[in-house]
């Protein structure tokens, strides 16, 4: 009985490492670029585009969580993880996100082409060898970060099988500057446990956080900006859409600016999450 118990939470276990939260979002943004990309639309290839990525994708998070064990220990958001808590053996977690890693690149390279592949590729490395160690070293983690963090939808682009031309950059560049309210609000919110285990999030210089409130204005309203110039081009709706979805942005982000409070930066971060599918929703009517 006890070992059909522990069974179902190894499971549950190894699934918390590959971070399926995070996977949804990359899953969304790669399947976004495929969409918008694709001349026709062939759903095997974007099936096939989207298992290779999530392969990828939960590979990079479950060595993400393999390289910052011993950090992850010391926050409370994270003590509880797999790792740290010491469910999941080390050597196992390594193991399982090589296997997942490997796989996926293979997956990408046969099924789909090799130029989704070494983008899936070029994201982990990035992600793991640069921003990973990065966060401990400099705020400046957040910028370079976001690159593979928008990478995805490069990914869906290049598994439709067309050249990477304005119209996938203008997606590169909208999901790059998404980041900045999504994490920088998450930076603000998390602010203690961050710096409990040595993680520069934050620069050393903005203890009251004024300095992280006004990034995260301006890249809203950067962001906001870049979806203005498509959505007017599109037609009356696409401009009212557009604005409704600034508006339900900027409205707590500005909030955040003025009071500085734990609850607004979380308002932000709800905000974020739900200001990308609703453009990326109306990318999809468009181009419908």
């Amino acid at each position: 009985m006890a070992a059909t118990q522990s069974n179902p939470s190894k499971l549950r276990d190894y699934l918390a490492l590959t971070k399926p939260e995070v996977n949804l979002l990359v899953l969304m943004t790669t399947a976004s670029g495929f969409y918008l990309a694709a001349r026709p639309l062939h759903v095997n290839i974007l099936i096939n585009t989207l298992l290779g990525t999530l392969f990828v994708a939960s590979g990079t998070a479950t060595l993400n969580q393999w390289m910052e064990r011993a950090w992850d220990a010391q926050m409370r958001r994270t003590a509880n993880r797999p790792l740290p808590s010491g469910r999941v053996r080390a050597p196992n977690a390594f193991l399982f996100g090589m296997s997942l890693s490997v796989a996926g690149g293979l997956y990408l390279t046969i099924a789909v082409n090799w130029f989704a592949a070494v983008l899936a590729m070029v994201t982990l490395l990035s992600y793991l060898l640069i921003y990973t160690p990065l966060k401990r070293k400099t705020p400046l983690c957040t910028l370079l970060g976001a690159i593979p963090g928008a990478i995805p939808v490069l990914i869906g682009w290049a598994g439709a099988g067309s050249a990477i031309d304005a119209r996938a950059w203008f997606l590169f560049a909208l999901l790059f500057l998404w980041q900045f309210p999504h994490f920088l609000a998450i930076a603000l919110l998390y602010q203690d446990d961050y710096a409990r285990a040595g993680y520069k999030m934050l620069p050393d210089f903005d203890a009251d956080g004024r300095f992280t409130r006004s990034e995260i204005l301006g890249f809203s309203l950067l962001l906001v900006a870049t979806t203005i110039v498509p959505g007017i081009r599109s037609g009356a709706m696409a401009s009212v859409a557009v604005g409704v979805a600034g508006a339900f942005l900027l409205y707590p982000v500005s909030r955040l600016v003025q009071t500085a409070s734990r609850a607004a930066a979380r308002r932000v971060v709800l905000a974020s999450v739900i200001y990308l599918p609703m453009v990326l929703t109306l990318a999809f009517v468009c181009r419908a």
